[in-house]
């Protein structure tokens, strides 16, 4: 979600992040910060914004964030080279633009998406971001569902790898999940880089069971997790 991972985990790998971002639960202070070397990821970053409030990094995962109704929730595919200069959605978290033809219904909610693709630079190796660059919609969910629920309602299909990290929305990007800049990968993806799809609801339960430790933080916690990897 709100992270980058150096490559594709491995189980071994995987294990290591769930621990270290299960200790970063504990005390974020304990978490080292990442090489000053690094060229950057690319990966999906999340944001919420409350009540029409400016773009806000999230403090947790779109699996565990339960937006209110009235709320917007954003994804960023983009590079960056630190957690705090982890770019925001350009287009603005506009309620009512997004949402006011949606009329409210009993035992729901609403929240607006809005999905950033990113530009050229942002790319991995031989993909081109979707046209048009913003893709927005009105999740009308169900009063208890996750960000990660609203985004499935508007944004098929998902794909995430075997630690519950967000890889791809709407088919973007086809292959790898926070790969290092330079490392990505360039076949066609294999099964295991495919990771799961969502379903009518969301993110498949095994998958969200399988990474409730990574999905529980926010960005920086885990980017710095997954670097000391």
């Amino acid at each position: 979600m709100t992270a980058a991972a150096v490559r594709t985990p491995t189980a071994r790998t995987t294990a290591r992040v769930a621990g270290a971002a299960a200790g970063a639960l504990l005390t974020l202070a304990g978490v080292a910060a990442a090489p000053a070397h690094a060229a950057g990821y690319r990966y999906w970053s999340y944001w919420e914004s409350d009540g029409g409030k400016p773009w806000a990094y999230a403090t947790q995962g779109p699996a565990t964030a339960r937006p209110a109704d009235g709320d917007a929730v954003g994804f960023r595919f983009a590079v960056s080279k630190e957690a705090d200069d982890t770019a925001k959605p350009t287009a603005a978290p506009d309620f009512t633009r997004i949402c006011g033809d949606v009329a409210a219904k009993d035992g729901t909610k609403r929240i607006a998406v809005v999905v950033d693709f990113g530009g050229p630079a942002d790319a991995p190796p031989g993909e081109t971001p979707p046209t048009p660059r913003i893709t927005t919609g009105c999740a009308q969910v169900r009063p208890d569902a996750t960000g990660a629920e609203a985004l499935a309602a508007v944004a098929k299909p998902l794909r995430y790898d075997s630690g519950a990290m967000l890889c791809g929305i709407a088919g973007y990007p086809a292959r790898g999940c926070g790969e290092e800049v330079g490392e990505e990968p360039t076949a066609a993806p294999t099964l295991a880089e495919k990771g799961k799809q969502d379903d009518d609801d969301g993110p498949s339960v095994g998958v969200l069971a399988g990474g409730a430790a990574v999905l529980a933080l926010g960005g920086a916690a885990i980017w710095k997790a997954r670097r000391r990897g």
